[in-house]
């Protein structure tokens, strides 16, 4: 299977929404939220401050990510949102996607990424998927969601 990587067009949004609202971890407020965030990159993909990549396999959209530069620092840069299609996981999409930021947040002088995620169980595995990457805990939010939910800031430097 070949996979492609290029920037999200328009004509990406319909498949990106379907593949972000069957991706269990993230609930409706958070889709709503990426979605807001999609638009704001289509409507102006240089000035918006995010970058949208997609995963295209076999002529339809397979993954996603979207990362941009935390605003007032110096080569911090946050990665929001990777998803991949349930079908597809598990074959090297998700990590072609995060090493695909990783290098374009380098190129641009980058020197870490932060993720923000959940402690909750369900998000474990998502969890797992950064630490195997090089991600590490640098801090924890305790009760940030909600009650028992602890935002976990990972971090990977870059240099």
């Amino acid at each position: 299977m070949t996979v492609s990587m290029r920037p999200m067009t328009r004509d990406d949004k319909p498949d990106v929404i379907s593949l972000l609202k069957a991706t269990p971890e993230f609930e409706p407020s958070e889709v709503m939220v990426a979605e807001e965030v999609i638009d704001c990159y289509l409507d102006r993909p240089s000035g918006s401050g995010y970058y949208v990549q997609v995963a295209v396999a076999e002529s339809e959209v397979a993954g996603y990510v979207c990362y941009g530069p935390t605003p007032m620092t110096e080569g911090t840069w946050d990665l929001y949102w990777v998803a991949v299609s349930s079908e597809r996981q598990g074959g090297g999409i998700g990590s072609a996607l995060v090493k695909l930021a990783e290098n374009e947040v380098r190129s641009a002088g980058g020197r870490q990424i932060l993720i923000e995620t959940s402690s909750k169980p369900g998000y474990e595995k998502t969890r797992r998927f950064y630490f195997s990457r090089g991600y590490q805990i640098v801090g924890c939010i305790p009760d940030f969601y909600t009650s028992g939910d602890d935002k976990l800031i990972l971090r990977k430097l870059l240099v």
